[in-house]
């Protein structure tokens, strides 16, 4: 199966461990020196009715994903990262 990396987009991301539904990939990480990709982004939940932007953003590194399907991701991990974004869009841990 081929997949473009925005058709990763209209994937909804599921821990396989907690039955959580993360939400939809907004982002990919690639490693430079290597060219592959080496997590998934997913945007973290609203704060007060999203008036206030994005808390967080799950980081969901490449070794977690179990399958991709045709509609959905499925990741395997209790440890999910998350990130808060800065102003200039950079994360910080």
């Amino acid at each position: 199966m081929d997949c473009r990396i925005g058709d990763l987009r209209y994937k909804e991301v599921i821990n396989v461990n907690t039955g959580y539904r993360l939400g939809f990939v907004s982002d990919a990480v690639f490693d430079i020196n290597s060219g592959q990709m080496s997590a998934l982004v997913v945007p973290g939940e609203f704060k007060i009715s999203g008036i206030f932007g994005k808390s967080n953003e799950y980081v969901i590194p490449w070794g977690s994903i179990r399958r991709i399907g045709d509609d959905i991701i499925l990741v395997e991990d209790d440890r999910l990262e998350t990130r808060e974004k800065t102003p200039r869009g950079k994360y910080k841990k």
